[in-house]
């Protein structure tokens, strides 16, 4: 399991470049004017972990596999999308089915790349947007508490329920805040969540500069930095024109390239940690000779639901699960050398585990 981050922003903001650089795929269309990209363009990255790297040299696994993310590139959306101008409704229903939204932001001047309103204000861009998410959402509810009323006027209990929170999410919808700041009990996350309301989605703003700015940012993304940090969501400084380079490069030649650059770390790594952190998302390992493998889990699983990523029936018929902490099976070389200096532990149903845990579970059939 890894998590699908849905890429929106205005025409011309870079979006489909980046998708395409972090892809490595030419899958979607990039051109200089508005609507260039009409379906929505999937597309699965491995998850950069240097911990799986050596977990297989130190195991000798003949095979690496990371676990992955797929990234949802959706068209350009524009003023007066949620009444269906530019391509519409399609496309705000594209975002449902997304875990988070990647908002790519134009931080960068470029005389010739036309923007959709004329200018360049980050901060604006994601008010426009932001604003058709929430009109749309207040669409959505207005029609469902409509066609609920008969059964909160019976008493269903989950139909109450759901009429509860649509009025909370609206209010604070009226009150020009997005759903995500709604405080929501744990009873009520399930039927919340069922909701699937475009702005109650974790946000990560990312800021596409010119290349000068790559390494430190600019004015323009300072502003956004101010402004996540006033919504309490993330942001990540990226140039896409950058990730498009790197991906056409071997790995010494982009690493070379990112050192040149000034730059640690390719945006791809940065996009997908802030992205981990967005959705309290961590790792947990499974290595032996054959393979060496990442499996993504929320934070707070429990073992078995743990066990349940990699298959069913490891959650069903879950007995236990024997577990190494990662720093333990490096500084021990090993599984059997943790195992002996008493850094092995089994755990029963009732542990949560941990970011970096390399776990081996045992079942019942």
């Amino acid at each position: 399991m890894g998590f699908k981050m849905g890429i929106v922003g205005l025409p011309n903001v870079g979006k489909s470049t980046l998708f395409n650089a972090l892809t490595r795929t030419a899958a979607a269309q990039a051109a200089n004017f508005p609507f260039c990209t009409i379906e929505p363009n999937v597309g699965e990255v491995a998850v950069p972990d240097a911990r799986l790297d050596t977990l297989a040299e130190i195991a000798g696994s003949k095979s690496i596999i990371p676990t992955r993310m797929t990234f949802v590139d959706i068209a350009g959306l524009v003023k007066g999308a949620s009444k269906g101008e530019g391509l519409g409704n399609q496309f705000l229903a594209n975002i449902r089915e997304t875990d988070a939204i990647a908002h790519v932001l134009r931080c960068f001047e470029d005389g010739d790349v036309t923007h959709v309103d004329g200018r360049v204000d980050p901060v604006a861009d994601a008010e426009v947007i932001e604003t058709e998410l929430m009109l749309s959402d207040m669409e959505s509810i207005e029609k469902r508490l409509v066609n609920i009323v008969r059964k909160v006027r019976g008493g269903d209990k989950e139909a109450v329920q759901q009429e509860r929170l649509m009025k909370m999410a609206m209010d604070a919808l009226e009150n020009g805040k997005p759903a995500r700041t709604v405080e929501v009990d744990d009873d009520d996350m399930k039927q919340w969540k069922m909701l699937q309301l475009l702005t109650a989605k974790p946000i990560l703003y990312v800021c596409n500069v010119d290349e000068g700015s790559s390494a430190s940012g600019n004015e323009f993304s300072e502003k956004v930095a101010v402004m996540a940090a006033e919504q309490g969501a993330a942001h990540v400084v990226i140039s896409a024109q950058i990730e498009e380079e790197i991906s056409q490069l071997e790995a010494e030649e982009a690493e070379m390239f990112l050192s040149e650059m000034g730059l640690e770390e390719a945006g791809l790594d940065r996009l997908i940690r802030a992205g981990y952190e967005l959705l309290h998302l961590e790792t947990y390992f499974t290595v032996g000779p054959k393979e060496a493998r990442a499996w993504t889990i929320k934070e707070g699983t429990m073992a078995p639901q743990a066990a349940g990523v990699i298959h069913g029936d490891f959650e069903k018929g879950f007995i236990r699960a024997e577990t190494i902490a990662y720093d333990d099976f490096v500084t021990f070389k090993g599984e059997q050398p943790a195992k002996e200096a008493g850094k092995m532990r089994a755990e029963g149903k009732g542990y949560t585990v941990k970011d970096g845990d390399v776990l081996h579970f045992l079942f019942s059939k």
